[in-house]
């Protein structure tokens, strides 16, 4: 089937209006502007309009099926921006300087949540343990594992907090809990595609000493390339094609997710003189065309044609089960290395909240959704994660708010914590960007 390029850019048109007003709009409400782009995609798209008989209508963004597969190559670039940018955003020192404690909570914040999603999906799925319901349900859970950094450091800089013990532990947490996301996504979706799980793991051992050896030597050119040409256009687009590189080595050599890829990419190029100039031009890039498809892809693939009234229990369930395990999980861990009990509470709560990674887990997984021909068995958890994220986004300050309460604070040196500059520096940039 044909497609007219004009239709695509008619398409890119629409989204970007869209998913712009929709995103001011949200970010109004005091949510993440990625919940509006998302919502805009089911606006424009056909997901809702289809379940309406209004003729030839089916939105204002009607692909056909090879158009959608140009939306969803641009989509995946998208994704490939946003966690290229994370990794940038890490910074080897921050992960360096986390400490036992740190990743100790990161790890439990993963496997804890991880459980219980995968388990309230298998029961809501009758508890059948078959490879395919089972691996549905894993992917279920793992979209619990994500915390959204952003939102949790933009309440503790406006609570005054970020540079205390607490704060840093949070902060360190939330991004060691995100690479451990990435790599477990990895490995299970490898798995799932028929792989056997030594092999899986011996292609991911592989695949780190790829990127960190080969990212070491890439680190050093880049060091004398920008004393030479210090925040230039060329480092920009030299970083970038290490990052597309990084995504393609680690999906067809590897079997690894594209994201990972670019996340190490990211991760490797963290910490330089040019490292923010270079996550400013990534951003500005990726936030002026593919990453506002990609959440605006979410919306506009959605298929509401199969969802019945009883997945918005498990939805609420999926919610409820994700902010329990952040907070169980982080918390009981911080407890042996002498949080006191609102301490560690405090910790718990700082990493509830979920946004941008969650979704790339979503995009990326989304085939481990299971299907008998046309008709789902399994779980599709669009609308749990959309709503995972609006009510974390919303509960987290709130309730981070209530346990600092009275709090005193024991403050950290930030040099002793770059992340803290580093990530007051991106709040105070993206806030400039709102308009």
């Amino acid at each position: 089937m044909e497609f007219e390029v004009i239709n695509i850019l008619y398409y890119c048109g629409i989204i970007l209006l869209f998913t712009k007003l929709l995103g001011m709009l949200t970010r109004k409400l005091g949510l993440p502007q990625v919940v509006g782009m998302i919502i805009a995609g089911l606006l424009i798209g056909p997901a809702i309009f289809s379940q309406f008989d209004l003729g030839s209508f089916k939105g204002l963004v009607a692909p056909s099926a090879v158009e959608m597969d140009v939306l969803k190559s641009f989509s995946q670039i998208g994704v490939v921006f946003i966690l290229f940018s994370s990794g940038l955003e890490t910074g080897l020192q921050d992960l360096k300087k986390s400490g036992a404690a740190a990743s100790a909570i990161a790890l439990a914040g993963v496997l804890v949540p991880v459980a219980l999603g995968t388990g309230g999906a298998l029961l809501f799925m009758g508890g059948d343990v078959t490879e395919g319901k089972f691996m549905n349900a894993l992917f279920v859970g793992m979209i619990l594992a994500a915390t959204s950094v952003g939102i949790t450091v933009e309440t503790l800089r406006e609570l005054g907090k970020l540079n205390t013990r607490v704060g840093t532990t949070v902060l360190s947490a939330a991004i060691i809990d995100d690479v451990l996301g990435i790599i477990l996504l990895s490995i299970v979706t490898s798995i799932s595609g028929g792989g056997n799980i030594w092999i899986t793991l011996l292609k991911a051992l592989g695949f780190f000493v790829f990127t960190i050896g080969l990212g070491i030597i890439l680190r050093i050119i880049f060091k004398n390339l920008e004393k030479k040409y210090p925040k230039t256009r060329r480092t920009g687009i030299f970083a970038l094609a290490m990052c597309f590189f990084y995504a393609f080595c680690a999906e067809k050599l590897f079997g690894i997710a594209a994201i990972t890829g670019a996340y190490m990419a990211g991760l490797m190029l963290s910490g330089l003189s040019d490292t923010k100039f270079v996550d400013r031009k990534v951003v500005i890039s990726g936030y002026m065309i593919f990453t506002p498809i990609f959440f605006a892809y979410i919306g506009i693939s959605a298929d509401f044609s199969h969802f019945r009234p009883s997945e918005l229990i498990f939805a609420c369930v999926f919610v409820a089960l994700g902010i329990i395990g952040k907070i169980a999980g982080c918390s009981l861990t911080a407890k042996p290395f002498k949080y006191k009990n609102r301490e560690a509470l405090t910790i718990g709560v700082g990493m509830i909240a979920r946004g941008e990674v969650a979704l790339a887990i979503y995009a990326t997984g989304h085939d481990l959704i299971l299907y008998e021909g046309d008709r789902l068995v399994g779980i599709d958890p669009l609308v749990p994660t959309i709503l995972l994220i609006v009510i974390t986004s919303i509960l987290c300050p709130i309730l981070l708010k209530l346990v600092f309460k009275n709090q005193k604070n024991e403050i950290v040196d930030d040099e002793a914590h770059p992340a803290t500059i580093h990530y007051e520096a991106i709040e105070k940039n993206s806030s400039s960007d709102d308009g």
